[in-house]
């Protein structure tokens, strides 16, 4: 092993990472909640449930450049 090496250093400490994984948990729950108002009358619970399925996994994949980070270290 080289001496010249250095120490693998993480994007964000603990608590970043606790509040982000707290914030896209809570979006995609209420995904999963929003559903329970879907009847065939109105078609807006759904659409709320797409829209924060989407954003519970865009925002940590394009915002926060979490899609490109395996091959980093």
């Amino acid at each position: 092993m080289s001496k010249n090496t250095a120490p693998i250093e993480n994007e964000n400490n603990l608590g970043t990472s606790i509040v982000l994984f707290v914030v896209m948990i809570v979006l995609f729950l209420g995904a999963i909640y929003s559903l329970s108002f879907l009847t065939l009358d109105n078609p807006w619970p759904m659409a709320v449930c797409l829209g924060l399925f989407a954003l519970a996994f865009w925002i940590p994949q394009t915002i926060l450049g979490r899609s490109d980070s395996a091959g980093e270290n």
